[in-house]
C-alpha cells in the first residue's frame, strides 16, 4: 500500500483523514497540520504535500499545472467546490488582507504617500497599474481599491 491510500479524503468537508492505523497514524484521525501560513499540509512517507495540492489529485487524477486559488480565501477549506487553478496574478487577485510589508496603513491597496502628504490607492490588472487616487484618509483609498478590484477582477479583466 503506498502512503496516498492510507488517506481518505472527503470532497464535500475538505477534511483528509487515515484510511488505516499505522505507526504515528490511527484510522479516522485527522491527518496532517497546519502551517504558519494557514494551509493544511500533510505528511505521508517522506514526503509532505499541502492538503489543496493533494485534494486536486485525488479528485482529477493529475498534479495541478498552476497555482490552487482558495475561491473563498480560506486556506483551510479544502472542499473541491472551494478550489480551482489558476496563473500567479489570478491566485494573488484573491488576497483578502494587506501585504505585511505595508506597514503604512494595514490595509489592501492603501497606502501613505510622502511626497503628497496624503493616502493612495492603487491596483494593478493585466500587467497595468491603475493610479485610482489620492485621499484623506486610508480607509477611503482601501474603499477605492476594493470598488476597483470589483471591477476590474471580477468582470473579466485580469482573470
Amino acid at each position: 500500500m503506498n502512503y496516498l491510500e492510507r488517506l481518505h479524503y472527503d470532497i464535500s468537508t475538505g477534511l483528509f483523514t487515515w484510511a488505516v492505523s499505522g505507526r504515528g497514524i490511527k484510522k479516522g484521525c485527522i491527518a496532517g497540520s497546519i502551517t504558519a501560513e494557514g494551509y493544511w499540509q500533510i505528511k505521508a512517507g517522506f514526503q509532505v504535500y499541502r492538503a489543496h495540492r493533494l485534494a486536486w489529485f485525488i479528485v482529477y487524477g493529475a498534479w495541478p499545472d498552476g497555482e490552487i486559488d482558495h475561491i473563498n480565501g480560506d486556506r483551510k477549506d479544502n472542499r473541491i467546490a472551494n478550489l480551482r487553478v489558476v496563473d500567479r496574478a489570478g491566485n494573488s487577485q484573491n488576497r483578502r488582507v494587506a501585504h505585511i510589508d505595508n506597514k503604512s496603513t494595514g490595509l489592501l491597496g492603501s497606502t501613505w504617500n510622502k511626497q503628497h502628504k496624503c493616502y493612495q490607492a492603487k491596483i494593478q490588472a493585466d500587467k497595468v497599474r491603475h493610479h485610482l487616487g489620492y485621499f484623506s484618509n486610508p480607509l477611503e483609498a482601501h474603499k477605492a481599491y476594493m470598488e476597483a478590484k470589483d471591477h476590474l477582477h471580477i468582470q473579466g479583466v485580469g482573470n
